[in-house]
Parts: C-alpha cells; sequence; structure tokens
C-alpha cells in the first residue's frame, strides 16, 4: 500500500472496475430487494441533497447485496418538463437567435432530445463519482418509449373511468412561462408590503349599524378588486348581520355585488369585511364555491388586464347574463402597472382609508422568477378521492410502513384533505395528453389518432387534432416504480422486484411524489409500491439555512470531493449575481469561511459525514468539521492497514491450521467486533444510519488502532513470545480487519475494496483473483466469541495505563521517561491482572518496574490516580524539580490571568456587547469559558505539586 491514502488515486479505478465486472445487477438469487432511484432532473448537477439521499440508498443495497438478497437499484432520470425547455430555449437563442415558436413544436422538442444526447448525462456521470452502484443495464427515463406507453396507459383508463376530466379551475399560473405549476413549483418569500384599506359603498342607500355608508375591505392585491364578485362577513358579527343579502357597489366597475356571511371572514381582523375574488384567489375559490358566487376572470396569461372581463359559474361554464365591462383606462395593463393606477383612482375617489405595511410572503415561480398569478384556466385534473381511499388505508394497516413513523401524520394529514389534483402543464416538452379534438371542440381522449376514430365510430376523413398540453413530471413519476419494470407488461422484473423494498426521500415531497405513486400503484397494479418509505430531513448549511445561489452558500458535492481553490469558489458563487453589492458580500463570506479554499477529502469522507448526520430530524446542519474528521478517519485506517500489512505479510497468519495462541488483547478485540457487528446491524435494520456510522467508528478508532494495536506489538515484537502467541495475533490482526472493512464497505466503498485486496488473502477470504469485497458475506456476530471476562481485564489495563499516562501530563514527565510504579489498596482479581498482564504494562506505559504494595502506609510521596478501588502511585523522588514545576505553573496561571482579564474587560464594555453581531459576543463568551476551564486545571495541578 501507499505510504498516504490518496482517493483520488483509488475511486475512478475501482468504480470502472466493479461497472465492467457488472457487479451492480441483480444477483438472481436470494430474496429480492429493490430500491428506485427518486428520478433526477435530467438537466440536473448533484447537489447536497441528491449526494446524501444517494449514499443513503447506496448503503443500503450494498449491505443488503452483501446479506445475500437478490438487489436492485434501479437508476433513471425525470424529463424535467419546464426546467428542460427553458434550458434548451436559451441555448437555441443564444446559439440561432430564435424562439421555440419560430422552429415550432416539432423542431423544438428534436432540439430537447438532440441537447439530452449530448449533455443530457451530466448528473449520472456524478452519481458515478458518489460510488452509486445502481444497474445501470437498467437505466430509464421518464419519455423513453417503454415509460411513454405506461404513461398513456394510465391516462387513457383513468379517463375512461371518469378519474380524468377538464375543466375550467383555479391553478398556480406562470405569466413569463405561461403554464400552470404545481406547489413544489412555487417559492414563497417572506417581504414587507402594503396593505391597502378601500370603501366600497352599499348600494341602495343601505347604511351599517354605525351609520355608515360603505364597508371597508383591506387587499394586497388592489388589481383584483375588478373582478370582485362578494363581500364576506362573519355570520356571528353582529355589526353586519343586518347587512347580510344585501349588495355593494363595486368601486371603479359599477358593479353589483352581494354580501354574504361565511366563516372565511375573520371578526377580530381588520374591519372583519373581506373582498372575494373567487377567480383570482384560491381561498376567494372556496368561499365562492360555498357561496355560489360568479367567477369573474379579469386577467390575460400575461397577467395583464383584459379589455373585457370573463365570467364563469363554479362548473367553469360561461355567464353571459354578467356584463363583461371593465374601465377602459385599465386594459392591456401589466398587474403592477394597474395596481398603481387603481390606488390612484381610489384614492381621488375619496375610497382610500388608509395605506398599512405589512410583513407578507408572495408566491414566486422557482423556474420564471415570476410573481405566480391564481389564474381560472382550463386544465385537467385527476379526481383523487377514490384513489385516496386505499391509499390511506395501506398506511393505515401497516402495508407500508413510514420510517420515522411522525410522518404518517403529515402523510394522512394531507390525504384526507386532498383536492382533485391538475395534471396538465402548457409546455412543448413532455408527455404529450392523448386526446383529440374536432372541429367543434368534442374531445376523444385515446393513445392515437386511430385509436379514437375506431374507439368512438368517427369517419376516417374527420379531422382531429391533439391537445397541446402535456401532462405533468410528477404524474409520469407517480408510475416510477412499475413503469421502470415494464408495466404494463408482465414482465419478469415486475413480479421479481416489485413492490420494491424502501423509497428514500426528503419530507418535503411526500405530498407530490410519495402520495402520487401510492395512489397510482394501487390502482394499476393492486400492489403498494413499496413496503417502507424513510423519510430523511433536507441538507442546510452550517447555520441552518438553506442553500441556494441567491444566498451563496451552496455546496457542491464533487468540490468536497476533489476540493477547490478559494478564487474559484468565489466565482462559481457569485459569477451570475446580478446585484454587486450581494456579490460582494457572499465572496468576503466565502473567504472567511473558507480562507484556503476547499481541500480534497474524497468519497468516502463525504458518504461517511451524511451517514453521520443521518438521524431522525427534519434539517440536517452539515458540518464542515466532520467532514475534516472523517477524512481523518480515512486516513487512520489506512495508516492502520499499513500497520498490520508490515507485520503480517510474508509471515505466518494461521492459515494452514497450525496451533495458536490468543492473547488477552486478541480475545478482548474479537469479542468487541461480535458487539459491533451486532450495533451495526441493529442500526442499519432501523434506518439509525448515525448509530452505525457511530459504532464502527469508535471500534475501530478507539478500540481496533488506539489500543489493539498497541497491544498488539509487545507480542509481535518480543522475542520472548512464542510462535503460537505471534501466530495468533497475527491471525487476529488480518481477520478483525477483514470483518472490518466488510463492515464499513457499504459506507465507504473504495477505500474497504482497496485495503480488502490487501487484506483479504492473509485472512483466507479472496479466492478467485477478480474477487471483490462487494460480494463477500455481511458480517454476523458469533456468540460463542463474545468474552466479557477478557473485556473486563482489558478495561482494568486499560484504566492503569490510562492513569500513567495523566501523571505524565500532570506533573509535566517526558512520554518517554521509564517511570518505576506501585499499585495499591487492590483486590485479589487486581494482583492476579497485574500477573497476567505485566509485559503489556511495561510496553505501552514505558515503565521500568511495576510491583504490588501491601500496605499502603509505606507508599513513598507519590503521584496518585485511582482505578475503580485501586491506587496507582508514580514515586515522585528524582522525577522533578519541585521548584522549577511550580515556578512554570505559576508563569501558566499568570498568562491565563492576563487572557481572562482582556475578555471580561470586553465584555464588560456595554457599547462592545451592543453593537457587536450575537455570533462575535457569543464567540468570545466562549473564550473566556475556556480559559477560565484551562486556569482551573493549572491550578489543581499547582496545589498537587505543592503538595508533594
Amino acid at each position: 500500500m501507499d505510504k498516504t491514502y490518496q482517493p483520488e488515486q483509488i475511486e475512478a479505478r475501482w468504480y470502472q472496475r466493479w461497472e465492467a465486472d457488472n457487479r451492480f445487477a441483480p444477483s438472481g438469487e436470494g430474496t429480492p430487494y429493490s430500491i428506485m432511484i427518486p428520478p433526477p432532473n435530467v438537466t440536473g448537477s448533484l447537489h447536497m441533497g441528491h449526494a446524501f439521499q444517494d449514499t443513503i440508498m447506496d448503503t443500503l443495497i450494498r449491505w443488503r447485496r452483501m446479506q445475500g438478497h437478490n438487489t436492485l437499484w434501479q437508476v433513471g432520470t425525470d424529463h424535467a418538463g419546464i426546467a428542460t425547455q427553458m434550458l434548451v430555449e436559451r441555448k437555441v437563442a443564444a446559439e440561432e437567435g430564435k424562439s421555440r415558436h419560430d422552429l415550432g413544436r416539432d423542431a423544438f422538442t428534436d432540439k430537447i432530445w438532440e441537447w439530452k444526447a449530448e449533455s443530457g448525462g451530466h448528473i449520472t456521470r456524478q452519481l458515478r463519482r458518489m460510488g452509486a452502484s445502481v444497474d445501470w443495464s437498467r437505466e430509464r427515463f421518464t419519455m423513453d418509449d417503454g415509460f411513454y406507453r405506461a404513461v398513456q396507459e394510465v391516462f387513457v383508463r383513468l379517463y375512461d373511468e371518469g378519474l380524468i376530466y377538464r375543466g375550467k379551475r383555479l391553478v398556480n399560473w406562470d405569466p413569463t412561462l405561461h403554464t400552470a405549476i404545481s406547489d413544489l413549483e412555487v417559492e414563497n418569500r417572506d417581504q414587507q408590503g402594503q396593505f391597502w384599506h378601500f370603501r366600497y359603498p352599499l348600494a341602495d342607500g343601505v347604511t351599517t349599524d354605525a351609520g355608515k355608508d360603505h364597508l371597508v375591505v383591506a387587499t394586497t392585491r388592489p388589481e383584483t378588486l375588478l373582478g370582485d364578485t362578494g363581500v364576506a362577513v362573519n355570520p356571528e358579527d353582529p355589526r353586519y348581520a343586518s347587512l347580510i343579502g344585501k349588495e355593494i357597489i363595486l368601486p371603479l366597475v359599477g358593479r353589483r355585488i352581494p354580501i354574504v356571511a361565511d366563516e372565511h371572514a375573520d371578526m377580530d381582523k381588520g374591519s372583519g369585511c373581506v373582498k372575494i375574488t373567487p377567480a383570482h384567489d384560491f381561498n376567494d375559490y372556496e368561499v365562492g364555491r360555498r357561496q355560489g358566487l360568479p367567477l369573474i376572470n379579469v386577467f390575460t396569461q400575461d397577467a395583464a388586464i383584459l379589455a373585457r372581463a370573463e365570467a364563469f359559474d363554479i362548473q367553469g361554464r360561461p355567464l353571459p347574463d354578467i356584463d363583461p365591462s371593465l374601465p377602459e383606462a385599465y386594459a392591456g395593463l401589466d398587474r403592477f402597472a394597474a395596481r398603481q393606477r387603481i390606488v390612484a383612482d381610489m384614492e381621488a375617489a375619496g375610497l382610500l382609508e388608509q395605506i398599512e405595511t405589512v410583513n407578507n410572503t408572495l408566491p414566486y415561480g422557482d423556474r420564471s422568477g415570476d410573481v405566480i398569478e391564481p389564474l381560472l384556466t382550463d386544465q385537467w385534473f385527476v379526481a383523487v378521492e377514490s384513489l385516496a381511499k386505499p391509499a390511506i388505508a395501506a398506511v393505515e394497516n401497516g402495508d407500508i410502513e413510514f420510517v420515522p413513523k411522525n410522518y404518517e401524520n403529515m402523510y394522512f394529514a394531507w390525504m384526507r384533505d386532498l383536492q382533485d389534483w391538475c395534471i396538465s402543464r402548457q409546455l412543448w416538452w413532455g408527455h404529450r395528453i392523448p386526446a383529440w379534438y374536432d372541429a367543434e371542440g368534442n374531445v376523444y381522449v385515446a393513445r392515437t389518432a386511430e385509436e379514437a376514430r375506431e374507439k368512438h365510430g368517427l369517419s376516417a376523413d374527420l379531422e382531429l387534432t391533439q391537445d397541446e398540453d402535456v401532462l405533468d413530471t410528477w404524474f409520469s413519476s407517480g408510475l416510477w416504480t412499475f413503469g421502470t419494470l415494464g408495466w404494463p407488461e408482465a414482465t419478469p422484473e415486475l413480479a421479481t422486484f416489485h413492490p420494491s423494498s424502501v423509497l428514500v426521500t426528503g419530507f418535503d415531497i411526500i405530498f407530490f411524489w410519495v402520495a402520487r405513486m401510492i395512489m397510482l400503484t394501487l390502482k394499476f397494479t393492486g400492489e403498494v409500491p413499496f413496503k417502507q418509505v424513510y423519510v430523511h430531513g433536507l441538507v442546510r448549511d452550517g447555520q441552518g439555512q438553506k442553500m441556494s445561489k441567491s444566498k451563496g452558500n451552496v455546496l457542491d458535492p464533487i468540490d468536497l470531493i476533489d476540493g477547490i481553490e478559494l478564487d474559484t469558489l468565489v466565482e462559481k458563487r457569485t459569477g451570475n449575481m446580478m446585484q454587486p453589492q450581494k456579490a460582494k458580500a457572499i465572496a468576503k463570506a466565502t473567504r472567511a469561511e473558507f480562507p484556503e479554499g476547499i481541500e480534497p477529502h474524497g468519497t468516502d469522507a463525504l458518504r461517511y459525514t451524511f451517514l453521520s448526520q443521518a438521524t431522525t430530524g427534519r434539517d440536517i446542519k452539515f458540518d464542515m468539521g466532520r467532514l475534516d474528521g472523517y477524512r481523518n478517519f480515512c486516513n487512520k485506517l489506512w495508516n492502520a492497514s499499513r500497520y498490520v500489512l508490515m507485520n503480517t505479510e510474508g509471515e505466518d497468519t494461521g492459515l494452514n491450521g497450525e496451533p495458536l495462541e490468543l492473547s488477552l488483547a486478541d480475545r478482548w478485540i474479537v469479542s468487541r467486533l461480535q458487539q459491533t457487528e451486532a450495533q451495526v446491524t441493529k442500526a442499519m435494520e432501523e434506518f439509525r444510519f448515525d448509530h452505525a456510522s457511530q459504532a464502527l467508528y469508535d471500534f475501530v478508532w478507539n478500540e481496533y488502532c488506539d489500543w489493539y494495536l498497541e497491544l498488539s506489538k509487545p507480542v509481535l515484537w518480543d522475542d520472548a513470545a512464542s510462535a503460537e502467541a505471534k501466530r495468533g495475533t497475527r491471525r487476529t490482526l488480518v481477520r478483525v480487519l477483514e470483518a472490518i472493512l466488510r463492515l464499513a464497505h457499504p459506507m465507504m466503498p473504495y477505500i474497504s475494496e482497496e485495503i480488502w485486496q490487501k487484506v483479504a488473502p492473509l485472512a483466507g477470504t479472496l479466492r478467485d483473483v477478480g474477487d471483490s469485497i462487494m460480494a463477500q458475506p455481511w458480517p454476523l456476530p458469533e456468540e460463542a466469541k463474545i468474552d466479557e471476562a477478557a473485556t473486563r481485564d482489558i478495561e482494568w489495563l486499560k484504566g492503569v495505563i490510562v492513569a500513567v499516562r495523566n501523571i505524565r501530563a500532570e506533573m509535566n514527565i517526558a512520554p518517554g521517561k521509564p517511570l518505576d510504579v506501585l499499585l495499591t489498596k487492590g483486590d485479589e482479581a487486581d494482583r492476579a491482572r497485574l500477573e497476567a498482564n505485566r509485559r503489556f504494562l511495561a510496553k505501552l506505559a514505558k515503565l521500568e518496574s511495576i510491583a504490588w504494595l501491601d500496605d499502603p502506609a509505606q507508599a513513598p510521596l507519590s503521584a496518585t490516580q485511582l482505578v475503580g478501588e485501586m491506587e496507582v502511585l508514580v514515586p515522585m523522588a528524582d522525577l522533578i524539580d519541585k521548584e522549577a514545576e511550580l515556578a512554570r505553573l505559576d508563569k501558566e496561571i499568570d498568562k491565563q490571568d492576563k487572557l481572562i482579564g482582556g475578555i471580561e474587560k470586553k465584555l464588560g464594555n456595554e457599547s462592545f456587547v451592543a453593537k457587536a453581531p450575537e455570533a462575535v459576543v457569543e464567540k468570545e463568551r466562549g473564550k473566556l469559558s475556556d480559559f477560565q476551564a484551562a486556569r482551573r486545571l493549572l491550578a489543581e495541578q499547582r496545589d498537587k505539586i505543592a503538595a508533594l
């Protein structure tokens, strides 16, 4: 093995080898175990959420593969309708100076397929960097031919059963992209806005109980006033009880609208009166539905004011009796320009009561960056009520288990209040809706135009035009678990690997993806899509903030693996920033956080960091300190393996059955290995990857490396040790290390494979030249090898060694100076342990001698430590210069006093505490606490030496 651990030297080489050897494909043997990868966007790059999630899935798959399961990790990508269309539109505009409309639909979609062939594999290449052992031979795409067939089949069947319908409903509308979007694609941003309070005149000379001739309503969107069809008051509000059923004259428009009683109006908020605009607000839509109010749309698809409004009933049918007139002055104005004009006109008319500044949220399209507008449009919907019932029951009866279980409540809350699902999008890229129209607008749903003619008995010469819309990507990805396995064909893969074993996902898409997969899969296969749903938290930065380009706090997993120079990192975070001041602030913060850039850490260290943070919480604060620590862990394992190889290669490791003798240390480490194997396995079964990684880390670092390797040296390096003892220790070294590597492999695949190839022949587990750790059995604990007595003896031994080391540190005695040690006040078990372990104690504690003192009263002046009831004594005669040591400690105490005084003065300055950032003040308080603790330790040491 190389002297230093260099992950870049081994990672690409091993992944290529595994893939070439077809290691990721199902074995065809054992109980099936399958995971379907949540398909990343084909346009995307690997972000921290992907890397975290993929690490968990790969850990599960590698672990189950080693357990002998017939494993399939199904890979694929999503066509990402909006993202892909936008990307290729920008590309065509930059390269050809054309829009998609210049090219036409067919030519434009050809451009997208060309882009996918050339550049669409970026994220799958990055998956390989993370060590993902997916079955690449089965890679799927949500727009490939087989998946397209599945999508069509589901749509047509649902339509034929009356579960898909077309209707005019309120949706999230993106005025820039001209399409409906899902709630998941809406980003709600906090902002400071305004609340305009307007007077709405009462009709027919009616007045309020207070004698007012108007009601006051407040809105954050004055431009929607033009579409008001009612004013709501709470039915329990005594102020307005006499007005229910009366009418308002809608300002600027002149339309008469009713006053209705509805609980949506909050008596304690503002005036208690609420304007109702059912065509432009989701809450108002529900009020309109309850109260039978008409829907009046006043916006174009660009969110500009229409010249004439459009009126519909709640079923979306036109209402020709309603006057669609709107003031000419607003026609064609953008909604925000119209807002200013309407506010000015209301003020001029004496109808502006007041303007209030408020904090509120605005919905933005995450792709376009435009403010989303609730808009009444013709869309396709799935009626979900009958689909939701079996999906709820599947979780209630335990067919599907959420881990952690509390996420079931989130699932139930959403599923029991489910709204019909808008599945159409006004895009060109995606699964085009299999619906056909004749010249009169009649719709025929079928897989092809020919099938439509046959199915509905249409003449061959009747012209049919396909619906322009495409399906929401969540519709096609809802078929993921069974569509990837060949449905609607009854394939062997579908029979073997469905239902899948577990879905690994974030809690943020339980509604959008998990629930819809459950509904659609139960409907079309009669099976649940997965037996367990492991819900993980979301990866945030070290301060708990969401990682976003606009905040400049994004970490790229590949940069953490390969490293990145500071200037390149700064450019990466600020390169496309439109605001110079913001870019400057982000650059400054980046330089402060990463003054040396980011060093290479390798994939294994990153994976182990993710697993260590895979707790049951909702937020995961990514910790760069842990990443550094787990890179050190990789180095520790590498160096320990080099020690083992240097002491076993070319030596007798007991492969041929020769007699051997196990030392106390050998028996202890074998015993602890069994317990660690049980701990790690249990944690993995419970999805507690944090516990699994911690148990392995503690065993490797604290027990195998820090203690057992040291305890092996007195046996291996002592000429007096027998051949049987040396053979026993060598065999223990390699066999425990080989088991460690198998335990580590699902979490750290690269370093474990590289070392295993060297260690396995010495342990007798590498039988074929092309063998891989991937194909080795998962370590199983053996109860017979658990030796509690050995553990007790080793803990005693460690206690004595640590006691001597503590005395050295406290008394400032050189680590290499041989010491005379006395043990006293113990029992017969302590005496026996001393006699059995003199060799270990002498070597590891650097002792000149160690003896038992029967009469504690005869003890010379000594430094003392306790191990249970037993005292460990180090006689001080001739070991230290007492006066010199007291002088040194006095000097150190004085230094600490000055440091403490300086910080106390700073924290006593009210101006500093008031003006400095809270993080800076807390840092100073932390330093004060550290300095005070250090001073206490120095004072305790001084008192001990003064007493000698």
